[in-house]
């Protein structure tokens, strides 16, 4: 466990190792007090230099005309380069490092080459003045192309990661914008689906009240139909609202959303429905056939007796099937086998398509930016079911959706 510990508003390890700069600077002019120029009290302007690069990181600039000035005052009387100069390197370095804009560090890198000259000027000793300008020219020069490296580096990397921080919102708005799309669409197909049970109620409803004189039993029944669908339309109600009203969490990251197909002529939406049309399950075939035209190779199967389910939970079937086979078109590619598979448990329906992920891609690739496993998560959020979803290590990939059956399941009748 890493923890993160701060002093004065700054990293403690930045801090510390900044303190060690300073307190070499710091023995270095301690070293030659006794015999450099200047004694105790070029000793003292190495450790105004020192004191003053505590604070390179956070204010570069202003510490390199500190450090500059103090270099003036040991130009002028007459010191000459000495050990505790490393402090003004140091400087140079962070200002070309850190400064929010390279023409600090330009004009520092000038300020310095103006000292070089001065300071070769003052230098003690057989060597000409210019071989010792040439020997400090190099050093500094150095110093600053590696705090230009340096910095160049740190700004690519800063840039990097404002790039995924960017990408990283733009895929969570996307996220939050599909859910809230797929959510609008669900709420739709229930509100169809209770308009067309209120239909049922009422027409069932008007033939009870013809028929209770001349033929009671047939009038019972119809009361009877008008109770079943009134609650199973309650429920259906129910989870309308829960999908209007709970938030939902964002598609997991590491998840591939799942894009619309296309036909042999890359029109999206090979498995689209006109607007304010409820599939059913018995058109399943008639689904798969489509896909299998596309290019699937599915390999079909139900087992159990299937009860009658109520017109959202089919509907909730037929849409998982569909965004499955429509992921398998378009992750695992033409010429791909998928295994589907609608278990009736009695306590559920479970609904497994396994793909092999040996697919080609298609001629024309469908467009991105779809979300069918964000559209079957919320649907199977809505009938309290559970989707597990991902890769398999013999290849392809694996989707397998449980959707527990209500206590009671309503005869409808078709009005």
């Amino acid at each position: 466990m890493t923890v993160n510990r701060e002093i004065f508003g700054r990293p403690l390890r930045s801090v510390a190792f900044d303190v060690a700069v300073a307190g070499f600077v710091v023995l270095f002019g301690l070293a030659g007090a006794a015999n450099q120029p200047g004694g105790w009290w070029a000793t003292l302007v190495g450790a105004g230099m020192a004191v003053t690069l505590l604070f390179r990181r956070t204010h570069p600039s202003a510490v390199a005309a500190a450090v500059a000035a103090l270099a003036l005052v040991q130009v002028a009387f007459g010191w000459g380069p000495l050990a505790f100069d490393v402090g003004v390197l140091i400087a140079l370095y962070s200002v070309v490092k850190y400064a929010e804009k390279l023409r600090d560090g330009v004009l520092a890198g000038i300020v310095a080459a103006v000292g070089v000259v001065l300071g070769a000027l003052q230098t003690r000793g057989e060597v000409a003045w210019w071989a010792s300008a040439i020997w400090l020219a190099l050093i500094t020069g150095a110093v600053w192309l590696m705090g230009l490296n340096v910095r160049t580096r740190r700004l690519y990397v800063l840039s990097l990661e404002e790039r995924a921080a960017t990408l990283e919102r733009e895929r969570e708005a996307e996220a939050r914008a599909a859910v809230a799309e797929e959510r609008t669409r669900i709420a739709r197909e229930l509100h169809d689906v209770v308009a067309h049970s209120m239909a049922v109620m009422i027409v069932q409803a008007d033939g009870a009240r013809y028929l209770f004189d001349r033929d009671p039993e047939t009038a019972r029944e119809a009361v009877r139909v008008v109770a079943d669908t009134g609650r199973q339309a309650l429920e259906e109600m129910r989870r309308l609202v829960g999908v209007l009203r709970e938030p939902s969490p964002a598609e997991p990251p590491g998840v591939p959303a799942a894009t619309p197909a296309t036909d042999g002529g890359g029109t999206p939406g090979l498995s689209a429905e006109p607007a304010h049309r409820r599939p059913a399950l018995v058109e399943l075939p008639d689904l798969l056939d489509r896909f299998r035209a596309a290019g699937l190779r599915i390999d079909w199967a139900v087992t159990g007796e299937a009860p009658s389910l109520p017109p959202g939970l089919e509907l909730t079937v037929y849409r998982v099937v569909q965004e499955a086979l429509t992921n398998a078109l378009k992750h695992a590619g033409v010429g791909a086998t998928v295994t589907l598979s609608l278990d009736h448990t009695g306590e559920a329906v479970e609904v497994r398509a396994v793909d092999d992920g040996r697919g080609r891609p298609p001629v024309r690739p469908a467009p991105s930016g779809g979300h069918g496993l964000v559209g079957m998560r919320e649907r199977v959020m809505v009938y309290d079911g559970s989707l597990t979803a991902g890769p398999r290590l013999a290849g392809g990939w694996q989707v397998e959706v449980r959707l527990p059956l209500p206590s009671t399941t309503g005869t409808e009748v078709a009005a």
